[in-house]
């Protein structure tokens, strides 16, 4: 059968003019598998194989069928007949049944339809033709940040998933009562992926395999392949890490918003509902969720996800390792409702012996061409000879494509390196082992090659050179950071790097932080309120005595405040300070600016006691008053109570009115974690310019208020002008500045992770540059306005060697 297979398909070639070279680029086969065939040398020929060499050859209906005929050992199917025909004659009829009508060739099915897309309301086809072009972009870059077509993508399989995983089949169609379910094939490869997916008339969908078998890589290319196929405007599939979804804490719905809202910022804006444009698509069915990794969600919070999804009507695809969705499917005792199953299929040696030898780009010594027998030769020989317990364990290791290309990156990319030591039985005597090796080997051997990282006009320039042995620390920080709560997180957001930190950690870098802003506001300002005859050194000591007392008091606010959240960070600002022109006063909820309100006046109340305490101490050791000095303390109460006034409604006042000139962030393309960050920044930096001036004028005229309001009350009270003037200038910028430090998400990014996490060696000074770089690098990836890791299985690895202080990867 062999010989035949491999005559006919010869015969084929050279009719078509192609070389073998030529049919394996067509086909995306590796050679020596069209020359096993040829030659009949290949004794596991897959259906699938001949079908994708019968595409590439572009052969009639006729043709295909004998090929597979000749593959299955069925007889081949007789010739049409095609002698001349007598006139008047008949055609001939079968013997068996002088009314049977002459057989016609079988076409191909026609792929099924698309279902008809959901009616788009009015004012929404711009913002879905928008965020389906950039989710192109987005997933287009990412499939080549992953180097999935170089040379050529790993085929990824897949056929049916159990049964008792998926709905009755019925279901999955929505039949009614009594109708009979039609036959369906679930089974192709990665290109084949949104065909079948067209099928499922639910349009629900559970994507099952082991951890690396190409889940991410099938939902990258089923999302491009859904993108380019479907009818615009229509549904967009967005991808989203089911790991960061706690449905006893918030619905799939505001879930889906809230993600889109992060990674998209200019769905901020109103649609013509009054909602937000990602919650107007939602309502409207204009988002396929694609949900990836419900086995990366907590144990515990399995069953309830899947039960929160079984009461929803939302077409999605989910995606899974086959044992925890099927623990989750026995704990609700219900799989997902109208959902079809498939599962992926492991990688052959014959994918293997395709794929690896043309990564390795090594060249040979001497006359500079390429090499004629590659590294991998030899170990896929063994491969196929299956002769040793170490060829058998490392063919059972490289049967998913991280494995594969894990392998691919130690070894092809890296000439020193000769693949065959993964076959030493005495080095790796377990399958875990060698998966740990391959693991422990992958970064070091990123942050060996240099990479070229793309500038905006389209150019590269080269990469930094981190060094091999602290990156794989750094990695190590983030990835344990990631995995040390009750629940792994798999997003890797810079304004949650700081939450790495302890509270006590926290807290003290914003009193520092503080301390060091009203000191130096303090010392600057001083000359000016003076009118000269103090020299600098008293300003320094005036400075220095009110700083840190302000600096305990604002950090005593900011625990309140985390512990109050529980510990939560700050997000990123959805919104852009702009002048209410010709739209209305306000156009956000009088609510917000109400809380505003309160938030500035409490916490300003806190402060003033603070600055009145902190007056009290300068009068006490650079004046030398004594608190036992009659009437020191009362003063000192009555500060309290004026500077807590002052302070409270000035800061009430400012962030209430800040509220009235806020409007959602105006990004016209999707987030990624460098421009969510730069517009954060340009963000925090216009609240800044504006704070600053706004609470100066509110201290100092607000205080002259308050001050003749209890005029007399208390005794007589002083508030000049120029004294006015010099305690709201340093309160604002001393304390906008604290305040941006303290409780902004980028005022947080700089102050932990730019300063005092790289201070204490767990990050660089330029945490921006090295994620980037490691994304670059394909450490990690990008998923919207976050990272993670290239892989959970690499995270874990990563924690796990940062939480025992090991050392790099091993070299032999």
């Amino acid at each position: 059968m062999a010989d035949q297979l491999g005559a006919l398909l010869r015969e084929f070639r050279k009719q078509a003019g192609l070389t073998q070279d030529q049919l394996a680029e067509e086909s995306q086969l590796g050679v020596r598998t069209i020359r096993r065939l040829e030659s009949g040398k290949a004794g596991d020929h897959r259906l699938a194989t001949v079908n994708r060499l019968a595409d590439a050859l572009k052969v009639t209906q006729e043709q295909r069928r004998r090929l597979i005929a000749t593959l299955t050992g069925s007889p081949e199917p007789d010739p049409p007949h095609s002698g001349p025909s007598a006139p008047n004659s008949e055609p001939s009829t079968p013997r068996s049944g002088p009314s049977a009508p002459p057989e016609e060739p079988e076409e191909p099915p026609p792929p099924p339809p698309w279902p008809t897309p959901p009616p788009v309301p009015e004012g929404l086809a711009d913002a879905v033709q928008e965020l389906a072009r950039e989710i192109r972009r987005r997933w287009q870059r990412e499939e080549a940040q992953r180097r999935v077509h170089d040379p050529f993508p790993l085929p990824v399989r897949w056929h049916p998933a159990p049964a008792p995983l998926t709905d009755r089949e019925e279901n999955i169609q929505r039949l009614g009562p009594g109708a009979v379910a039609r036959g369906r094939e679930l089974s192709g490869d990665l290109h084949r992926v949104t065909e079948a997916y067209r099928q499922i008339d639910s349009a629900r969908l559970v994507v099952l395999g082991r951890a690396g078998s190409g889940k991410s890589i099938l939902t990258i290319r089923f999302v491009l392949d859904y993108l380019d196929q479907a009818p615009a405007p229509g549904r967009v599939p967005i991808v989203l890490s089911l790991g960061a979804w706690d449905p006893t804490a918030i619905e799939l719905r505001d879930w889906l918003v809230d993600r889109l809202l992060r990674d998209h910022p200019h769905l901020g804006r109103r649609s013509p509902g009054g909602s937000t444009l990602a919650a107007a698509l939602v309502d409207a069915d204009l988002i396929l969720p694609v949900l990836d990794g419900f086995d990366e969600m907590a144990a515990g919070l399995r069953q309830e996800a899947l039960e929160a999804l079984n009461e929803t009507q939302h077409p999605l695809v989910l995606t899974s390792r086959r044992g925890e969705f099927a623990e989750a499917v026995r704990a609700a005792r219900a799989p997902l409702v109208w959902a079809a199953g498939i599962e992926l299929a492991d990688l052959t040696v014959d994918d293997l012996a395709d794929y690896l030898p043309r990564t390795d780009r090594t060249v040979a010594d001497g006359d500079g061409g390429p090499a004629a027998d590659t590294r991998w030769q030899a170990v896929i020989d063994e491969l196929r000879a299956d002769r040793s317990p170490a060829s058998a364990r490392l063919a059972e290791v490289l049967t998913t494509p991280l494995m594969v290309n894990l392998a691919r990156t130690m070894y092809s990319d890296d000439p020193d390196r000769d693949p065959a030591e993964l076959l030493r039985a005495t080095r790796f005597p377990t399958t875990t082992s060698l998966e740990e090796h391959l693991l422990a080997g992958f970064v070091p051997a990123v942050y060996r090659r240099r990479t070229r990282r793309p500038n905006p006009d389209g150019s590269g320039r080269r990469s930094r050179g981190w060094d091999p042995e602290s990156a794989q620390r750094w990695l190590g920080y983030l990835a344990h950071h990631l995995v040390r709560f009750d629940r792994d997180r798999q997003d890797l957001a810079w304004w949650q790097l700081g939450d790495s930190l302890r509270y006590s950690s926290r807290i003290l870098a914003v009193v520092l932080a503080t301390t060091l802003c009203i000191t130096l506001a303090d010392v600057v300002l001083s000359p000016f309120a003076s009118g000269g005859g103090i020299g600098i050194g008293d300003f320094f000591l005036a400075g220095s005595l009110i700083g840190p007392v302000v600096g305990v008091v604002f950090g005593g606010v900011y625990a309140v405040t985390i512990v109050y959240r529980g510990g939560a960070v700050f997000e990123p600002s959805r919104v852009r300070l702009r002048l209410p022109l010709t739209r209305g006063i306000i156009d956000r909820p009088i609510r917000t600016a109400m809380f505003r309100f309160v938030d500035g006046l409490l916490g300003g109340f806190v402060l003033g006691i603070g600055y009145s305490c902190a007056v009290t101490l300068e009068r006490t050791l650079y004046f030398g008053v004594p608190l036992s000095r009659p009437g020191v303390i009362d003063a000192a109460l009555i500060n309290m109570l004026l500077f807590g006034l002052i302070f409270g409604f000035a800061g009430g006042l400012v962030f209430g009115m800040t509220a009235a000139l806020e409007a959602p962030v105006d990004i016209t393309s999707a987030a990624t974690p460098t421009s969510l960050l730069a517009a954060n920044r340009a963000t925090v930096s216009r609240q800044l310019l504006v704070l600053v001036p706004m609470l100066t004028l509110a201290i100092g005229v607000g205080g002259r208020l308050v001050m003749s309001v209890f005029q007399g009350t208390f005794g007589p009270l002083n508030w000049g002008l120029r004294d006015g003037l010099f305690i709201g200038a340093v309160g604002g910028l001393g304390g906008g500045v604290s305040y941006v430090l303290g409780f902004t998400a980028w005022g947080q990014w700089v102050l932990l992770s730019r300063i005092w996490l790289p201070l204490t060696g767990h990050l660089p000074w330029d945490t921006v540059a090295f994620l980037d770089d490691a994304y670059q690098r394909g450490v990690l990836r990008q998923t919207g306005a976050v990272y993670q890791f290239r892989h959970i299985r690499l995270q874990h690895h990563l924690a796990s060697r940062s939480l025992a202080g090991t050392a790099p990867a091993d070299r032999p």
